[in-house]
This record gives C-alpha cells, sequence and structure tokens, in this order.
C-alpha cells in the first residue's frame, strides 16, 4: 500500500499540525468518555471528576509519547482500556485501593511476560485472514458504541433529526473524500469535525456546556496516588481476566498495524510495544486511574488519510500532556457533540473495513470459500456479543465477562481457532 508520508517521514509544519489535530479530535473523546464514567462511579462532585480526567490525559499523553519513539514505534493512538472498564465496574463496593493495585499487578505481569518475548513470539498466528478478520471485527464491534454516540441521551436534539444529521454529514464526507485533493483530502476528518459542530450548534446552540468554575491551569491531579497496597484475591482473578482481553487487544492492534504499513522487526515492536502498555498499567494503577491501551481504529485512520507518520502523533501526544494541566480546556473539547463523533467514526470505519478487504484478497493463494468461513463466523459472533442486552451480561460471571462478553476479544479467539486448528493446513 502506498502512503503519501511513510512510518519515519516528517510531514511539512502546516501539514503535520493538521494530520496532529486529526488525531487528537479522535484520541480526546474516548479519553473524556471512559474517564468520565470511571470517574462517576467514586466521585460525585464534578471538581473530583476533572481531576481524575486530567490524569487520564496525563497518564495517555506520557504512554503515547514514550510508544512512538522508544515502544512499538507505529503510528497508535493509545486510550484508557474500555475492558477494564467491565473489572472496575464489577469492583463496586471493593476499596478503590484493591482496584488499583489489581491494575497494577496486572500491569507488572504483562510487562514481565513480554519481555520474555513471549508476544513476540506470537506473531506468526496473525496471518493475512487473522489480520483481516480483526480489523473488520474493529469496525462492526464498535457500531455499538457509535450507535449510542449518534443517539446519545445527553444531545439536545431528537433522534430522528440525529440519524438524518448523521447520514446527511457522512455522505458530504465521502463525497468530499472523492473530489478533494492533496491535504484538503488528507485532513478531511479534522474539517468534517469543525464544519459539523458548527452546523449542529446553529440548530441546537444549547448544545454547549457551562464552563463557569472550571479553572484554567491546575497542576492537583498530581494527588491521591494509591500509595497503599491492598491485595484483594477476588478482584486481582477478575483483573487478570481482564488484563488477558487487554494483552490480545493490544497485540491485535499492532500486529493490524504492522500489516498495513510492512516495517522491519515486528517482532521486537511487538515486545516494546506490549511491555510498555504494561508499565503504563502500573503507572495508571499508582495514579489511580484506569489504564490503556493501544487503540484498534488506528489503521482506519491512517487508510483515510494515507498517512502513516508516527511522528504526526508525537505533536497528538504533547496536545493532550498540555490538556491534562488546562482543565476547562478539557472541559471545552468535551463539549464537541457525539453526534459528530459518531459520524466521523463511521467515516473512519468503512476505511478500516476497505484495509481488511484489501488484505484478505491481496494475500497469498486468494480468497476462497474457507476464507469466508474463517472471516464469518469470528465477525458475526462479535457482532452478536456486542448487541447483547445490558441485563443478558449481567447474567454472565462476573470473572468470564471480559473475555466472553467482549465482541472483539470472542471475535479474536474465534479466528485464531478455526485458521489454527480447526482449518489448520497439514
Amino acid at each position: 500500500m502506498n502512503f503519501k508520508y511513510g512510518l519515519d517521514e516528517i510531514p511539512p509544519p502546516v501539514e503535520l499540525v493538521l494530520y496532529s489535530l486529526q488525531w487528537l479530535a479522535i484520541s480526546i473523546p474516548t479519553i473524556i468518555i471512559i474517564g468520565k464514567v470511571v470517574a462517576g462511579l467514586y466521585f460525585g462532585n464534578v471538581a473530583d471528576q476533572v481531576i481524575y480526567v486530567q490524569k487520564v490525559f496525563f497518564v495517555t499523553a506520557v504512554a503515547m509519547l514514550v510508544q512512538l519513539l522508544w515502544g512499538h514505534k507505529l503510528p497508535l493512538i493509545l486510550g484508557p482500556a474500555a475492558v477494564l472498564l467491565v473489572g472496575i465496574v464489577a469492583s463496586q463496593g471493593n476499596s478503590p485501593a484493591a482496584v488499583y493495585t489489581s491494575i497494577m499487578l496486572g500491569g507488572v505481569i504483562l510487562s514481565l511476560v513480554s519481555v520474555t518475548g513471549l508476544f513476540g513470539r506470537l506473531q506468526k498466528y496473525f496471518t493475512p485472514r487473522v489480520v483481516a478478520t480483526i480489523l473488520i471485527l474493529i469496525a462492526f464491534t464498535i457500531a455499538p458504541t457509535i450507535m449510542n454516540l449518534i443517539l446519545s441521551p445527553s444531545l439536545k436534539s431528537p433522534s430522528l433529526f440525529n440519524l438524518i444529521f448523521a447520514l446527511v454529514l457522512v455522505f458530504l464526507m465521502f463525497f468530499a473524500g472523492r473530489h478533494l485533493t492533496g491535504i484538503w483530502k488528507s485532513t478531511l476528518i479534522i474539517w468534517a469535525i469543525i464544519a459539523g459542530s458548527i452546523i449542529y450548534l446553529l440548530f441546537y446552540p444549547g448544545g454547549i456546556e457551562d464552563l463557569g468554575g472550571i479553572p484554567v491551569f491546575s497542576i492537583s491531579f498530581f494527588s491521591n496516588f494509591n500509595s497503599s497496597l491492598e491485595f484483594h484475591p477476588g478482584i486481582i482473578f477478575s483483573f487478570m481476566v481482564c488484563f488477558l482481553a487487554l494483552s490480545i487487544n493490544d497485540l491485535g492492534s499492532i500486529q493490524s498495524v504492522g500489516e498495513l504499513i510492512k516495517p522491519d522487526n515486528m517482532r521486537g515492536r511487538i515486545t516494546r510495544g506490549i511491555a510498555l502498555t504494561g508499565l503504563a498499567n502500573v503507572i495508571s494503577g499508582f495514579f489511580s486511574v484506569i489504564g490503556p491501551v493501544n487503540f484498534s481504529l488506528s489503521p482506519g485512520i491512517i487508510m483515510s488519510t494515507g498517512n502513516a507518520s508516527r511522528f504526526t502523533l508525537v505533536p497528538t501526544a504533547a496536545g493532550l500532556l498540555i490538556l491534562a494541566f488546562l482543565p476547562v480546556a478539557v472541559a471545552f473539547v468535551g463539549a464537541i457533540p457525539s453526534l459528530i463523533i459518531g459520524t466521523v467514526l463511521i467515516y473512519v470505519m468503512c476505511s478500516q473495513i476497505a484495509a481488511g478487504l484489501l488484505v484478505a484478497f491481496g494475500s497469498q493463494g486468494g480468497f476462497n470459500f474457507e476464507s469466508g468461513l474463517i472471516m464469518g463466523l469470528p465477525l458475526l459472533l462479535g457482532i452478536i456479543i456486542s448487541f447483547l442486552p445490558s441485563d443478558v451480561m449481567g447474567t454472565f460471571p462476573v470473572s468470564l465477562r471480559p473475555v466472553i462478553g467482549n465482541g472483539f476479544v470472542a471475535g479474536v479467539l474465534a479466528v485464531l481457532v478455526l485458521e489454527h486448528i480447526i482449518y489448520r493446513k497439514k
């Protein structure tokens, strides 16, 4: 695949800033959404919730910068791991110290296992059919999240308006992507977010939150560290299962980007990348916040922009770091309507599906009926699990929810079983 900028190329200053803003616009919503959810579990005070989200910004920014320069060195964004949210929610009623001690312990074990080279040796199991399935699976299993963003109860607009607005905006994005050229086409996402937000707020100006009372600059998030370790066997077991799912997610994300870009020494990149993800979770546990993971939607952004340069994410990491010290800015960027973010994710995930199909049909040996079966079941399984009602999910054992209740993880495990056990080549 031909990219406008390769892995180690640095775009001109103007394009570098615009590309970085796109990555930033994609990174921020997930940090704020998951950060607010977890903060709401522990804090009823808005000021304390903002401090919690600041911590998440700080840890994410530092982890991303280290990964880009010394870790996997791939254009991958990081953010709070939704799979750890399952463990945090399931551990309600226990002390926060026990929860974040379990996250620290999980991070230590993940790093130690990765340093041994285990995950690097697993690279051979990620064949083109497995990688193609993972790429498409990401798009399908994120569909409930996109639906919730577009139809969010927090929006002032009615659901019918949101659906029509999303359809019109996404078709306009496809039209613009077809006819624009150069930097305008490459930075389409950031312009869509800006224009879409302005147009939406013209219809519903009440969508802007009141930022009064929030300080402009603050370093108060350097507090409430998890200095007293508390080991709870049940919570530790629950989080070990969560970290199993997290490691599969992290490995799949790194491998899928590697399959697109084809960099050298992928085994070393996987080892360093997952080891640093574990270390980042140790730091998160110390800061008493949810830990990060490499996000699997990165290939879709790479394909939609034609930019594979890891250096475009360095200003993004710097931007996240700056936001960590600016609580009023965190609140302001968090005011981007979820409808716009959900619509942009539709466009990005279409690029993700296209990337998966390219890998599937472009692999040696081509695409046959057996390939369709191997890819079909995991995709269908992932969709079904992703749309399971919450009351059904609540009947699953708490320790198994991070695996059998996560459509992405279940789909990845299914395609590995089909590819390497049931349809294993003799």
